[in-house]
């Protein structure tokens, strides 16, 4: 009977998660994806500098971690936007 309870339970999280996800708005999608592209670049531009010997692995993570924090900003910053849009417009009647 746990087991069931505990699968019942971990399904219907998972479908919350799946829920949230799926209100995610374009302009938050794009932002994210934009964000996710460009920590991407920078990630394979630190390794080729880092195998190229440019740079030591710290500072190729640095630069990656930087990138990283920098794509979560701009979601962070599309959400906000987002929610603020949201509370902006009236319910419908």
């Amino acid at each position: 009977m746990k087991s069931i309870f505990k699968s019942a339970m971990v399904a219907s999280v998972a479908a919350m998660g799946l829920s949230l996800a799926a209100c995610d708005s374009a302009q938050e999608n794009a932002a994210e994806d934009a964000g996710e592209q460009n920590a991407e670049m920078v990630n394979e531009q630190a390794e080729a500098m880092d195998d190229a010997g440019q740079i030591t692995d710290a500072e190729a993570d640095a630069m990656t971690d930087t990138a990283e924090d920098q794509a979560d900003a701009m979601e962070d910053q599309a959400e906000a936007a987002a929610e603020g849009d949201a509370a902006a417009t009236p319910p419908a009647e």
